[in-house]
Parts: C-alpha cells; structure tokens; sequence
C-alpha cells in the first residue's frame, strides 16, 4: 500500500470513528478528539465537488457501510495527491491520533477490518481466553 493510500485508509477509519463519536455510540473511547475536527477539514476541501461531499456525507450518515467507506477512501487519496498541503494536514491529523492511542486510546477493530496487517508469528504462552 503506498503512502498516500495508507495515510487515506487511516483518513477514513477516523472519520467513521468521529461519527460514531457524534452518534453517541462511542463517545469517551478514545484519547484523541480529533474526528470532528478531521470531518470539517474535510468538509472544507471537499466543498464543490458534490462527488467527494456526497462520499463524505454517506460515511459519515452510515459509518458502518464498506462501500461508501472505499469510496470515501479513494476519493480522500485523490483529494490529497492534488493538493500536498491537504495531504500534510491529514497525515499530522492522523500522526496525532497515533500518538494519542499510545497514551491509553483503544483501537476498535470494527473501525480497521479494511486495513491490511502484516505481522510476523505470534506466539502465546500461559493461559488463553476468549470471551
């Protein structure tokens, strides 16, 4: 996945989960407050391209459906090759949701079962168990 994808993919992971935050359905789950500020960003770059606002809008009226996330996805990436000082804004956006996931923010799968992980074996020693 090239940068710029990468950086899109996590774009639309935040947005869908600024949503829900605005929805109440996860509200105080995370360490980062940045959703809603990513949104209006944008919201903002989006503005006259009815296509991209549409995209926007879908995601952020039904978070969960995979299609209009992609769609947001590709669309996001385009926007962020076209214009390098957006592209910079979404990825310090981005970088500050990392960090702040390191300061005791959970990651919810749901938001990321689009991305791909790659990750070497996995070795588990003691006792195991899945509720």
């Amino acid at each position: 996945m090239d940068p710029v994808t990468a950086v899109a993919a996590a774009g639309v992971a935040l947005v869908v989960k600024g949503a829900l935050e605005s929805a109440g359905q996860e509200a105080g789950r995370s360490g980062w407050n940045g959703g809603a500020r990513l949104i209006e960003r944008i919201r903002t770059r989006f503005r006259g391209d009815s296509a991209a606002e549409a995209a926007l809008v879908e995601v952020t009226r039904a978070p969960d459906d995979e299609s209009a996330q992609q769609a947001l996805e590709r669309t996001l990436a385009a926007h962020m090759l076209l214009d390098r000082g957006f592209e910079d804004e979404v990825r310090r956006m981005v970088d500050e949701a990392v960090a702040a996931q390191g300061k005791g923010a959970q990651v919810n799968a749901a938001l990321i079962k689009n991305s791909q992980v790659f990750n070497e074996k996995v070795e588990i020693k003691g006792d195991w168990n899945i509720s």
